[in-house]
C-alpha cells in the first residue's frame, strides 16, 4: 500500500536507535523525510548512513532533548532546511529506574524531562508548521502506564502523561485537522531492552519466560511491526483515526496470560 508519505517532512526524537530507529527506516523506504533528533552523535551517523546507501532520504539534528532551548533550535533548524513539517513522532525515552522508596524528587522530576516534558516541547514548537500542513502527531508509549508491570514511579507517570496528552491534544487540535495517536508498545527487542535483560543472572532463560506469556505467537513485537502501526497513522490512510491509543504487542496487555 502506498501510504502517500512521499516527501513528508516526519521528526523523529530518539530516532537512531531501536523503535526510533525502525520508524526511520521505513518511513524513508515510504519515501518520506524522517529528521532524526538524538543526543548521540555516534548512532545517529550510523543510523544516517544506513539510510544514505540506499539513496533514500534523511536528515539529523544533534539535540539534548531534555533542553527546552536545545529542542526549540532543533524545530527551527528542521524549518529552516526544508520550510515545512508534516509529522512528529515522540519516542525518545528510557526506564531509568527511579523508584517511590529508593528515589528522590530530584531524580523523579528528571525522569518526567527524560520521558515527558520532550513530548511537550517538541510539538508546542512544531505546532505552527504542523497547522498549515495538517499533520499528525504520533507519540510512542509503554505498557507500564496500563499494566503496571515492571515500572518504576518516573517512566511509569512519563507514560501516563503521554497517554493524556494524546488525547487532550486529539480534542485541542480537531480545529486545526491535526490528528494526535499513540502506539503503546509492550515487548520488543531494542538495545535498551537487552540493557535491561543483562541486569538478570540468566537473560536467556528471563527472556524465555517473557516471550511465553506473549498470547500470539509467543514472540516479541519487532520495530518493524511498531514502524508499520506509526506510518499508517501518520498518513492520510488514517484520516479519521485521532485520539487513539493503539497496542501493537501480539495481545500481551489485554489478553489473558493463561491462553
Amino acid at each position: 500500500m502506498d501510504l502517500g508519505l512521499k516527501d513528508k517532512v516526519i521528526i523523529v526524537s530518539g530516532g537512531s536507535q531501536g523503535i526510533g530507529n525502525g520508524i526511520c527506516n521505513l518511513l524513508a523506504q515510504e519515501g518520506a523525510i524522517p529528521v532524526i533528533l538524538d543526543r548521540n552523535k555516534k548512532n545517529i551517523l550510523e543510523a544516517i548512513q544506513f539510510i544514505d546507501d540506499k539513496n533514500q532520504k534523511v536528515s539529523y539534528a544533534f539535540v539534548e532533548l531534555t533542553d527546552p532551548e536545545q529542542c526549540k533550535l532543533a524545530v527551527e533548524q528542521v524549518v529552516q532546511e526544508f520550510g515545512r513539517i508534516d509529522g512528529l513522532v515522540n519516542n525518545a525515552g528510557v526506564n531509568d529506574n527511579v523508584g517511590l522508596e529508593n528515589g528522590n524528587y530530584e531524580d523523579f522530576m528528571e525522569s518526567i524531562k527524560r520521558n515527558l516534558a520532550h513530548y511537550y516541547m517538541l510539538a508546542h514548537y512544531a505546532l505552527p508548521e504542523l497547522k498549515k500542513s495538517k499533520g499528525s502527531i504520533v507519540n510512542i508509549g509503554s505498557k507500564t502506564s496500563i499494566t503496571g508491570q515492571g515500572c518504576t514511579s518516573g517512566y511509569a507517570a512519563a507514560n501516563g502523561g503521554r497517554n493524556a496528552i494524546t488525547r487532550e491534544w486529539a480534542v485541542e487540535l480537531l480545529p486545526y485537522g491535526i490528528r494526535v495517536n499513540a502506539v503503546i508498545v509492550a515487548e520488543s527487542f531494542t538495545p535498551l531492552y537487552e540493557s535491561w535483560l543483562n541486569t538478570f543472572p540468566e537473560p536467556e532463560k528471563k527472556l524465555s519466560e517473557i516471550v511465553k506469556k506473549i498470547p500470539f505467537e509467543n514472540r516479541m513485537t519487532t520495530t518493524e511491526e511498531i514502524a508499520n502501526t506509526v506510518a499508517f497513522l501518520l498518513s492520510n490512510k488514517s484520516s479519521h483515526t485521532t485520539g487513539q491509543l493503539v497496542f501493537v504487542d501480539g495481545g500481551y496487555t489485554h489478553l489473558d496470560r493463561s491462553l
